[in-house]
């Protein structure tokens, strides 16, 4: 069967519906190329053209390129230059049919699929929320390589350009018309090709691109002009410090649009086709694909969910309103999940709400929200003290304190409030949920729900299977959280599950190299340079050092009451030694008055003057080592996750560690970033870390057999 449909009207105008069999969207796979050198093949040998009409059979125009090839892309050579070429070659030839061509965009457009519409004269996009156009490529480590960076610099400008093109914005119609990148917008798919038709008969001589007409001027000014200069030296800085040098993608985009306007037009495709090959092979580009697109397609897609019809919670219950209950409820509400918070007292459960008004203010200074919307979200939430005003609900979330003792009282006392069909959920950071679970009274329907602080902004849930938790109640737990538009990370019961264990070693690490004679100005500059969003030092003054002790208390009475020793698994002794004597001290973090940094009254903070007394000897320890170590603790500990299967999959383990913890994005996750490197390359460094340092860098044969085992998520 054909790829595309090809109809010609009375007025000689082709329309030409993109239909790729046997895949849900078109793309530039295999059979891209010939598919469309038939289709200007056709085009050619008709006497009587006056136009085409490019549009798609699917619920999208054209998704672009196909990344499991561009993924099996090994090195930036003559046979990878050949084929990005060949990609692009059709575009080049669209253009330069002597009839008018137009898009007419009646899904998303993105990558290839927007560059297809670049090299179209005109370009008609329905009005509709999943009519999105750009070209998102820097997302995947990449550049637009069929002639996105080139094509969209000439028809808007650097200074226009470069944001979309380094931010990979996706843009829905209004936006995309008033920034130059569609001509028009229909307001139903009938307008749309009658628009598109429309425009050819009234334009039957605009068939030469701007650029390659006769005087051809860039929007904004040439690349001489001193305004463009001064774009691309600023953009240049901005980068610096955004990517920290660690993301090349943006920096060759940056460098080809900008080379781009120095150069013939054909030539300057051909730097763009280089500098796709160049990024192509990348660690970061392999960890992009891996992670953000196939990772997130597999999360969003529901790979690890139980099979089962979609379940909608209609009511939920949030007990304690303390800063993560009232956080909770703002997620629920802001989604339109009615929610009633409840705490001990009717003025906390108002302050927890209030937590809320203050969100929803700001929202609507910025004009993110109305005055409305802003009022109907507050009045999902319901404040209360009386178990009562929540029976019968879908979720209960219990948000208390960190404390055994008073979930195993708030848990069996609130469960009968919950519908037969209902789910229970733990909103715990540490605590085995097998244990919260046997006070519940039907511990198959028991659950924990990590979330992560603060949750307006920290957009995934930690989803925690106890040991009689059952794939139902994993279903409906699962589904509430893309129901609340977060991303859910699935992981089976451990101490500290694998996120607090992880996140742990990252401060733990922080103060180890304090011990070893590092400044702390180095362990956070080394933070820094290693993509880190926070310094140890300062995240740790920010979650508080008090918290840390309260943690390792807590798992101390675990141990005594399980009868075991260090139950948890992942070690801590650089925070008891740095940490814990600064608690003595009186210095507990950020909401203490200080901790790793002192607080002034302005707002401005500076690190403690005292924290060279915790120096143990006088080794010389490099930025470089610091950086590695910082990173190499963070990427064994998720091993040992994934080894002891506290952790599922090697996709959850990935966006898990980036999007819970902060593991630098441009690694891909903390079991790409062990792949990156290689896997027996990796093995040998840590074994000369662990003799170094100690066991906390040790790893397991069984770890790195299971890494090898593992399937990376791919299409």
């Amino acid at each position: 069967m054909s790829d595309y449909q090809f109809e010609q009207d009375a007025d000689g105008i082709v329309t030409v519906t993109l239909d790729m069999q046997g895949q849900s969207a078109n793309t530039m796979n295999a059979r891209f190329v010939p598919a469309m050198d038939e289709v200007l093949s056709r085009l050619r040998a008709l006497d009587n053209l006056s136009g085409v009409v490019f549009t798609s059979a699917k619920k999208t125009f054209f998704a672009g390129g196909d990344l499991n090839l561009i993924l099996s892309i090994d090195a930036a050579n003559a046979e990878t230059l050949q084929y990005v070429e060949d990609n692009k070659r059709p575009y080049r030839e669209l253009e330069r049919l002597p009839v008018p061509v137009v898009a007419a965009i009646n899904g998303a457009a993105l990558g290839g699929g927007y560059e297809l519409c670049l090299a179209c004269n005109h370009r008609v996009v329905l009005d509709a929320p999943h009519a999105v156009v750009g070209l998102p490529e820097v997302g995947l480590g990449l550049l637009p390589g069929a002639g996105g960076v080139v094509r969209l610099t000439a028809l808007i400008g650097l200074e226009a350009a470069l944001p979309l093109l380094l931010e990979g914005r996706q843009l829905k119609p209004a936006k995309a018309l008033s920034a130059g990148l569609v001509d028009a917008v229909a307001a139903s798919p009938e307008e749309l090709i009658v628009s598109a038709k429309d425009w050819i008969r009234a334009n039957p001589d605009a068939h030469a691109q701007p650029w390659d007409r006769k005087g051809f001027r860039y929007p904004g000014g040439a690349a001489v002009s001193p305004k463009v200069r001064q774009v691309a030296t600023m953009a240049s800085a901005l980068l610096v410090n955004k990517t920290r040098g660690l993301m090349p993608a943006p920096e060759k985009i940056l460098d080809v649009a900008v080379n781009s306007m120095r150069m013939q037009f054909d030539a300057a495709l051909r730097v763009e086709s280089r500098g796709f090959c160049a990024l192509a092979p990348t660690p970061e580009a392999k960890a992009a694909i891996t992670t953000f697109f196939f990772g997130n397609q597999a999360i969003k897609s529901g790979k690890v969910r139980p099979e089962g019809d979609r379940w909608r919670a209609s009511q939920t219950a949030v007990l304690g309103a303390g800063m993560m209950g009232a956080g909770i409820a703002w997620a629920n509400a802001s989604r339109g999940l009615p929610t009633v918070l409840k705490d001990t007292e009717l003025a906390k459960a108002e302050h927890g709400k209030a937590y809320s008004a203050g969100l929803a203010e700001k929202r609507v200074t910025r004009g993110q929200l109305s005055e409305a919307d802003a009022g109907a979200l507050l009045d999902r939430i319901q404040p209360t003290t009386d178990n009562a005003d929540f029976a019968g609900c879908d979720l209960i979330i219990e948000a208390v304190f960190e404390d055994v003792a008073l979930k195993e009282t708030v848990i069996p006392e609130t469960f009968a409030q919950l519908s037969d069909t209902g789910i229970y959920g733990s909103n715990t950071s540490t605590l085995p949920i097998s244990l919260l679970a046997a006070s519940c009274p039907a511990p198959e329907r028991f659950i924990g729900l990590h979330f992560f602080s603060p949750v307006d902004k920290m957009k995934v849930v930690e989803i925690i299977l106890g040991e009689h938790t059952t794939d139902d109640t994993l279903r409906k737990a699962y589904d509430y959280v893309q129901q609340i538009g977060y991303m859910p990370i699935v992981v089976n019961d451990s101490r500290g599950f694998f996120t607090s264990r992880v996140f742990g070693t990252y401060l733990d690490e922080g103060q180890h190299l304090l011990l070893d004679g590092l400044s702390a100005a180095a362990i956070e500059r080394a933070a820094w340079i290693a993509g880190m969003p926070v310094g140890p030092l300062a995240v740790h003054d920010e979650v508080s050092l008090e918290l840390s002790r309260k943690v390792t208390d807590t798992h101390t009475a675990l141990d005594a009451r399980l009868g075991v020793e260090n139950g948890f698994p992942a070690e801590a002794e650089g925070t008891q030694a740095v940490a814990f004597k600064m608690l003595e001290m009186g210095r507990g973090g950020r909401r203490y008055g200080g901790g790793f940094y002192t607080y002034a009254q302005d707002g401005s903070k500076s690190l403690w003057d005292g924290l060279a007394q915790f120096r143990r000897g006088n080794r010389d320890v490099s930025v470089d080592e610091a950086v590695e170590r910082l990173l190499y603790r963070q990427a064994i500990e998720t091993l040992r996750c994934f080894d002891e299967g506290v952790l599922r999959s090697e996709m959850e383990a990935n966006l898990g560690g980036i999007y819970a913890i902060g593991f630098p994005a441009h690694t891909g996750g903390a079991l790409q970033y062990i792949r990156g490197i290689g896997l027996d390359a990796f093995k040998v460094r840590a074994d000369q870390l662990a003799e170094a340092h100690g066991p906390r860098f040790a790893v397991q044969d069984s770890a790195m057999d299971a890494l090898r085992k593992s399937e990376v998520v791919a299409a």
